[in-house]
This record gives C-alpha cells, sequence and structure tokens, in this order.
C-alpha cells in the first residue's frame, strides 16, 4: 500500500503466537490484524486489502488450507503473497500448502527473526493489481514468459532456450509452461496429472516421468544433470528456483 505501513494479517488460533509475531512484525513497521479463526479471516480477506497474509494450517472454522485456495480464487487479495505457517514436518504436507496456494513454508517452533525475514522478502516482491494471477517468470505485455535463458510464446506456441528454437509437443510445451511460471513451487506427480492430461483416465503417474523426461530431453544442455527441470525425491517435480 503505497503511502502507509504494509498491512499484514495474521490467522493464529494459538493467542500467544499470534501476539508474539504481531509484536515482532510491528517492531518492524507493518500494521498487523490479527484473528484466530479462518472464517473470520476469510470474512476479512475478501472485504479488505492486504499486503501479507501470514497462515496458520490448523485454525478452526476455516482450516488453512481451504483459506488459503479461497483467497486464491476471490478478488480482493488473490495476488497476496501468503506465509504458510504449520506444526508438520513432511515434505508432503509442504507441497499441499504450496499447491494450495502459498508462496513459502514455515514449519513451527520457528526463529522470530526467520519468520521476519521471510516475510520482509515477500512483501519486497512486485504485486500486482487486484484480480490478476502472480507468477514468478518475467511476462510481457506480448504474452512471452522468459525466465533464465527460456523464452515461451504462448500466442505463437513457441519455445526458445539460450536463443536456441525448440520444438515441443502440446503437452511438453503446456508441462514447461506451467512449471516455469511457477518457479520454485513443487508439484505432485498426481497434480500434474490433473493439470496436464484433464481428467484422462488412461493415463498414469508413470506418464509424468516420461513426459518429463522427454522435455528434459528437448530443453537441458545435460538431461542427466537438469538445469531447469527439478526432481524432487518422493514427492514430484519443479522448475528450478529463481
Amino acid at each position: 500500500m503505497t503511502g502507509s505501513a504494509p498491512r499484514i494479517l495474521i490467522v493464529e488460533d494459538e493467542p500467544h503466537i499470534r501476539e508474539l509475531v504481531c509484536l515482532h512484525l510491528s517492531h518492524e513497521g507493518y500494521a498487523c490484524d490479527g484473528v484466530g479463526d479462518g472464517q473470520q479471516a476469510l470474512t476479512l480477506a475478501e472485504s479488505e486489502r492486504f499486503d501479507l497474509l501470514v497462515l496458520d494450517v490448523m485454525i478452526p472454522g476455516l482450516d488453512g488450507l481451504s483459506l488459503c485456495r479461497a483467497v486464491r480464487n476471490g478478488q480482493m487479495n488473490r495476488d497476496v503473497p501468503i506465509l504458510m505457517l504449520t506444526a508438520r514436518r513432511d515434505e508432503a504436507d509442504k507441497v499441499v500448502g504450496l499447491e494450495s496456494g502459498a508462496d513459502d513454508y514455515l514449519t513451527k517452533p520457528f526463529g522470530v527473526r526467520e519468520l521476519v525475514a521471510r516475510a520482509r522478502a515477500l512483501l519486497r516482491r512486485p504485486r500486482q493489481a487486484a484480480g490478476t494471477v502472480v507468477t514468478d517468470a518475467a511476462k510481457a505485455d506480448d504474452g512471452v514468459v522468459r525466465i533464465q535463458g527460456i523464452e515461451i510464446d504462448v500466442p505463437k506456441r513457441r519455445v526458445s532456450v539460450d536463443g536456441r528454437d525448440i520444438e515441443l509437443t502440446d503437452q511438453e510445451f503446456r508441462l514447461l509452461h506451467l512449471l516455469a511460471t511457477h518457479a520454485g513451487i513443487v508439484f505432485s506427480r498426481e497434480a500434474l496429472l490433473g493439470k496436464i492430461w484433464r481428467g484422462d483416465t488412461f493415463v498414469t503417474v508413470r506418464s509424468v516421468d516420461t513426459l518429463v523426461k522427454r522435455l528434459r530431453r528437448r530443453v537441458e544442455l545435460d538431461p542427466a544433470n537438469p538445469r531447469y527441470l527439478l526432481t524432487v525425491w518422493g514427492v514430484g517435480y519443479k522448475f528450478t528456483d529463481v
């Protein structure tokens, strides 16, 4: 918010944690609103503009994952950075949170300085107007996604890597575009099945592995040691962090 302190909504049902987070973020010059109920948080998120959401997963009224999805599907704050908090340490839980629309993830117990640093980093990201979708790749007005030497021309369905034109099938194109526009976000094989094959019942998670291998052969200089399309063992795949 131009001309005023960035506004942060803290959604945490444990009062002492909520107050501690609000206190330290306030010391950084941020304006904090704290609530302990997911439904109350959603009401606020649908009616007031925030610059960051710090969101606990296990909250009453409406759980954090459902709240995250609802905010992303709304209008007022669909582009707001979301930092998710949870006591769960399993990487699969982290993936679920990120696939629900969170931008970053912090497990409890956490250090307050780390939380403040992550909040500061998220607040530094350029924010688009409400109603638009934020991606990690730079997308020009001409519809071309540019990230780490890769150019994806969506209107013309063309791809180049370091200036070298690459021929891709429709599935390969859609997979590259999905991962490149969500750099650093891990997608499970099941999630990729749903997004790329769109409900086709004659494919399995093995089809995802095969497609990734094909795409690597086309865009990677060394497919055995990929630079762009990374495997997250036991979980899925991601485009390398920006």
